[in-house]
């Protein structure tokens, strides 16, 4: 009986995990899986050593550094001493699993890793302790390949997760009638990120930016913010006290609000290859304290901060970064996109291109494939398995 065990430290690792579990069941039933994992993972029966929401935090504090040297600790012992698995497969999470590849080096245990580290953009650092330390990585972007290839590092490109796993467009009028929105007025929808220091450096600028619409568009224009899961209403809600704007507050309508807006203010992050799914046209504005932008223009190895335009090698999504983060600028942009129909069709367009470059494959589906073809020494690429939902 062959055994795996699975690294991820934070949700959306989680989730990716439980959807490579789903075709691994298919495939061969009898694998044993143990992981460190979140609820996905344990909805699906699997052990786990750990779960994960004690490795997630923002900043490193004391206390993180040492529950992360303690986790890592037992649990390179569990797996050399313990559960001996033949494959460790690494999800995200690149600080702590990297170790993990390196503490595993000459035990015997194969190492693979999934979601890499983002090379293309500020980590090219770490190729070289991934040239090292991990045996096959499944690249999620056609650019990467590159990348490895360069590095003579082994790897295998398996599609985007979000090209099986994105839900459909919702329906716009059933999006309106749920949310009490008017028909007749244009959706922006506003997406200022998931942390507090994002909060803190843009989400003044985007009310600002919507104050600054709604007087170029009276009475054309309504406002809906996505709220991330671990901000906190009250937090939200103090950012809105200076503002007479209506702006509604939608807690997990994300695809929703991104599949039915005419136009988006996005801050950087995965939310920009999603809208470029829906084909929603949108722009970038990301602006962070000028310390961390000075050492991001000394460490970036690419042109574009936003998904899409990297695919697309482009700047077809316009971006906003840093003293161009204006209330002014982003006001133009976006009453641009909302009512220039010759630019929207461009941009429309360009999008479409997205989904065709990431390939139709479904992510899960080979990862599963690839790992059991080399725990079983059997080539599963030609098996038939229903696409994950």
């Amino acid at each position: 009986m062959k055994k795996l065990f699975i690294i991820t430290g934070e949700y959306s690792g989680d989730t990716h995990a439980a959807y490579v579990v789903d075709e691994i069941k298919k495939l061969s039933p009898s694998t044993t899986i143990e992981a460190i994992g979140g609820k996905n993972l344990k909805e699906r029966g699997i052990k786990l050593f750990s779960d994960h929401s004690k490795m997630s935090g923002t900043g490193l504090t004391p206390k993180m550094i040492w529950d992360h040297f303690n986790l890592g600790k037992n649990l390179i012992k569990y797996l050399k001493e313990d559960y001996k698995p033949d494959t460790v497969l690494l999800i995200d999470y690149s600080g702590f699993n990297l170790q993990i590849a390196k503490a595993l080096k000459g035990s015997g245990i194969k190492v693979y890793y999934y979601i890499c580290p983002q090379l293309w953009a500020t980590r090219k650092g770490r190729l070289k302790s991934i040239k090292k330390y991990v045996d096959k990585v499944f690249m999620t972007l056609p650019f990467e390949k590159k990348i490895y290839d360069g590095a003579n590092i082994e790897n295998q490109f398996v599609g985007h997760p979000l090209i099986t796993q994105l839900p459909p467009k919702y329906d716009k009028n059933k999006f309106i009638e749920e949310n009490d929105l008017d028909p007749n007025k244009k959706i922006v929808g506003i997406f200022p990120g998931s942390r507090k220091m994002e909060l803190q450096y843009l989400l003044k600028t985007f009310i600002k930016a919507a104050e600054i619409l709604d007087k170029k568009a009276p009475n054309q224009i309504q406002f809906c913010i996505s709220q991330a899961p671990n901000i906190k209403t009250e937090l939200l809600e103090k950012f809105f006290k200076k503002t007479d704007l209506k702006i509604k507050i939608l807690q997990n309508k994300n695809h929703q609000l991104l599949s039915c807006s005419d136009s988006l203010i996005l801050a950087s992050g995965t939310v920009s290859l999603e809208a470029a799914l829906y084909h929603t046209p949108m722009l970038i504005s990301y602006r962070a304290p000028w310390l961390y932008y000075l050492i991001y223009l000394c460490i970036r190895y690419i042109k574009y901060v936003s998904l899409p335009n990297i695919i697309l090698g482009k700047e077809v999504i316009k971006e906003l970064i840093q003293h161009k983060s204006k209330p002014e600028l982003i006001a133009d942009e976006t009453y641009d996109l909302i009512f220039n129909e010759d630019r929207k069709s461009v941009i429309a367009d360009n999008l479409s291109l997205v989904k065709d470059m990431l390939s139709n494959k479904c992510s899960s589906q080979e990862v599963a494939k690839a790992l059991l073809g080399d725990l079983n020494n059997e080539t599963y690429s030609q098996k038939k398995t229903p696409q994950s939902t």
